[in-house]
């Protein structure tokens, strides 16, 4: 196999870089980006609490289950408020006895009132004795509607829809009345980000965040920085489109703008690597040249690759653009 040396190489390019466009070198202002964790939150966390203690017997959701607003995720029961129930029962239909016997004897002293044989202070007595007890059992009724309703909410429904992120408690076990029976993430979810207090001034809300997860999108805006700093840091929220709430409290990489500078940016294409080093092709007074540089980071401009350069070009240098082809054979 036939070995071309590097100088070789580089005149063979030269030789054909008069055919290639070419840009004049500026500065242009870059972005200073740094690179933080965020987590991945929800933007409120319900917890469904169980409305009166009694022992656990259905559980109906898990961690992970997506949930309605209203929808049924537990069953709680007191035996104690059926044994209420049954008593009341046995009261009304006792009370409901005594109203019919006393509306009766209403009737009956009527009759005698028209006969001249009773007195009317006795019949508004029979009537008052009536009245009472027909107001006992209303409010045995009511009585009776609130147990039922104590039973009723013996079901612990969704606040709203959401995904289920915490169960802890277990189907057989004992609850007291406000107890967390599930914890829900409703809302959407959000990126929040904890940075260094010397970066606060450096953010804006409307700012372009950069992520670096490809589950996620590409980019997302400073929605909030809060006021108040904690242990040295800020803390601020992401808005991020389509974010994936599949995992609460994951930990995404993200780049915040926090400054720029001037910078030498060329097209990716105009570098080459040959033998380690690599080059730049500069369109020179005195036909095509071969220019080794140091490149620093690579972004996109536009959508298109930009490499800065660190050293080795000068504003105003004139540079083949797309030295990659040039160097085919």
């Amino acid at each position: 196999m036939k070995i071309i040396p590097t100088f070789a190489l580089l005149i063979a390019v030269c030789a054909q870089a008069a055919y290639a466009e070419t840009m004049a070198l500026s500065l242009t202002p870059v972005t200073d980006w740094k690179a933080v964790y965020g987590r991945i939150e929800a933007r409120d966390r319900l917890p469904a609490r169980a409305r009166i203690g009694g022992t656990l017997t259905e559980l109906q959701v898990a961690e992970g289950d997506l949930v309605v607003a209203g929808q049924s995720m537990a069953m709680i029961i007191d035996e104690k408020l059926a044994f209420q129930l049954a008593a009341l029962e046995s009261q009304k239909v006792a009370l409901a006895a005594q109203l019919a016997n006393a509306l009766a004897e209403v009737k009956r002293g009527e009759d005698l009132l028209r006969q001249g044989v009773t007195t009317a202070q006795r019949q508004d007595a029979l009537r008052t004795q009536a009245e009472v007890l027909a107001g006992q059992l209303a409010a045995l009724d009511a009585e009776m509607n609130v147990t039922r309703q104590n039973q009723a909410e013996g079901q612990v429904l969704a606040p709203a829809a959401g995904r289920v992120l915490e169960v802890p408690v277990a189907k057989g076990g004992v609850v007291m009345p406000g107890e967390t029976v599930a914890t829900l993430a409703v809302g959407g979810s959000f990126l929040r980000l904890s940075v260094p207090e010397r970066l606060a001034t450096a953010l804006h809300e409307g700012d372009v965040i950069e992520i670096e997860n490809g589950d996620l999108a590409a980019e997302g805006r400073l929605a909030r920085i809060y006021p108040l700093i904690e242990n040295g840091r800020v803390v601020a929220d992401v808005a991020v489109k389509d974010l994936s709430d599949r995992f609460f409290d994951a930990r995404v990489l993200v780049r915040l703008a926090v400054g720029s500078h001037q910078a030498l940016m060329v097209p990716r294409s105009a570098i080459l690597t040959r033998g380690g080093l690599d080059f730049v092709m500069l369109d020179g007074a005195g036909g095509p040249v071969m220019r080794s540089v140091v490149p620093g980071v690579e972004v996109l401009v536009n959508g298109v690759a930009q490499v800065e350069i660190l050293s080795g070009l000068q504003a105003g240098d004139r540079i083949v653009t797309d030295a990659t082809a040039q160097a085919q054979p």
